[in-house]
């Protein structure tokens, strides 16, 4: 079969297109903007990248056209398959049909958290022998891609509220038909699809409805956004993550942490990872897993050899004592946790935090008045004003005594000149930074290594 995905290097769109191909389907694919890292992975897999959206590129018809959720009425190829009554699908449900239906699936969902708690569960099954299949919003260095067929039923998944498609505004994970669900947490995010927090409410409830009896819920207790959800409906077994699993901390920066099921012992995550949210991510992943029949000592010792996935508090280099991360920010919520987690692996070092305000949530100026204290851990702020933003990000700055850059090159050469050793840079973006964590990078090693 012939399938034909338009707008391929999300993510989302381009595991599913990872899928098909392993399937044995013929798998093209087009997006406005072809670039790495999913173009990369795509070409790898023999896939054929068209940009733009020129009609041209439906034809010879494929058999079916995989439309993904960015793709919106006046596209010309979305009025052209509507034109010509051509197939047509989302990538939930055509992932639903086609892999899902039939397999255990463990889904990820929540406001923060989702790719790097799947991504631990997924490599845990991994470890286990149970080689699992996987489709996660990020690449999974353990796995080095971001989805896979497994070799056997059991699929984890992160299960994003987003919305499906120009025809389907349900959110996706509706379509997964998850056994084993782990709700990592709950806040108010994408503005541009929802009103208010009871409209993401009535999602993750719309998906309650579709986890069976038998099934399990894992959740944390003290979310009070999370309660009114199970409160609204709940008919499958649960676990709490305050409840039944709790931890006990042996480092400040989480990088060493006892765990406990019940109030008892279960061992040790000795671990790269940092921070107090992915702490309670691990415990999240290790309820899941058990849940398929892993023993936690099994998931704690997968666990110290997991990989964070790319972009989540990602080292991309360390020049001269000077290291430079990368993270997939979104929500001030995440901004302060990462911070957080930084602050305590290095004390009293300097951080120096350079933040894009790019998700659309942040865009529309919903989180403007939380925004810039979540960044209180960092020592120095270097903030970007996008062109599309709609308020004022350098008054805010301005009124906090933050500097604001219009220009990703005036921001490299102010760290160029300013920094030193011993300082840790933390960029934060969801999306590409007009490439200036590459290019960050490129300028240290030429200012200490003369390369």
């Amino acid at each position: 079969m012939h399938i034909h995905i338009l707008g391929i290097c999300g993510t989302f769109m381009g595991g599913i297109a990872a899928i098909a191909k392993s399937l044995g389907h013929k798998v093209t694919g087009s997006d406005q903007n072809v670039y790495p890292p999913m173009s990369t992975q795509l070409q790898q897999l023999g896939i054929e990248l068209t940009q733009g959206y020129d009609v041209a590129q439906l034809t010879p018809t494929p058999d079916i056209v995989v439309v993904g959720n960015a793709m919106s009425r006046g596209n010309p190829c979305v009025e052209y398959v509507l034109d010509k009554g051509l197939p047509y699908t989302s990538g939930p449900e055509w992932l639903k049909h086609n892999l899902l239906q039939n397999s255990w699936v463990l889904a990820v969902a929540g406001t923060h958290g989702k790719t790097t708690t799947a991504s631990m569960l997924a490599w845990i099954l991994e470890y286990a022998g149970l080689k699992p299949g996987f489709l996660i919003g990020g690449v999974v260095q353990n796995f080095g891609v971001s989805a896979k067929v497994g070799e056997t039923p059991f699929f984890v998944i992160e299960a994003d509220e987003y919305d499906t498609a120009f025809f389907d505004k349900r959110s996706k994970f509706v379509h997964y038909l998850p056994r084993t669900l782990i709700l990592n947490n709950l806040e108010f995010d994408h503005a541009d699809i929802f009103d208010d927090l009871n409209a993401i409410k009535k999602q993750f409830h719309h998906l309650m409805r579709t986890l069976p009896s038998s099934g399990k819920v894992i959740w944390p207790q003290q979310d009070a956004a999370l309660q009114e959800v199970i409160k609204q409906g709940c008919w499958s077994e649960t676990e709490t993550l305050g409840g039944n699993w709790s931890y006990q901390l042996l480092s400040a920066d989480g990088s060493k942490f006892n765990v406990l099921l019940d109030g008892q012992p279960q061992g040790c995550v000795n671990w790269q990872a940092m921070g107090l949210h992915n702490v309670n991510n691990a415990l999240m992943a290790i309820a899941a897993a058990r849940h398929v029949g892993i023993a936690v000592e099994h998931s704690i010792a997968a666990l110290g050899e997991f990989i964070s996935p790319k972009r989540r508090m990602e080292l991309k280099a360390d020049i001269n004592n000077i290291k430079v991360y990368d993270d997939f920010a979104h929500h001030p919520t995440a901004i302060k946790t990462t911070l957080a987690g930084l602050r305590a692996k290095v004390g009293d070092e300097k951080i120096i935090a350079i933040l894009e305000p790019r998700s659309n949530t942040m865009k529309m100026g919903v989180h403007q008045h939380t925004l810039l204290a979540s960044l209180a851990d960092a020592d120095e702020v270097l903030l970007f004003e996008p062109d599309n933003l709609t308020w004022s990000l350098k008054e805010q700055a301005a009124a906090a005594g933050m500097q604001c850059f219009t220009n990703t090159q005036c921001i490299i050469d102010n760290l160029v000149e300013n920094i030193a050793p011993n300082q840790h840079v933390l960029i934060m973006s969801n999306g590409g930074f007009n490439g200036l964590q590459q290019q960050l990078v490129d300028a240290l090693h030429k200012t200490f290594n003369g390369e």
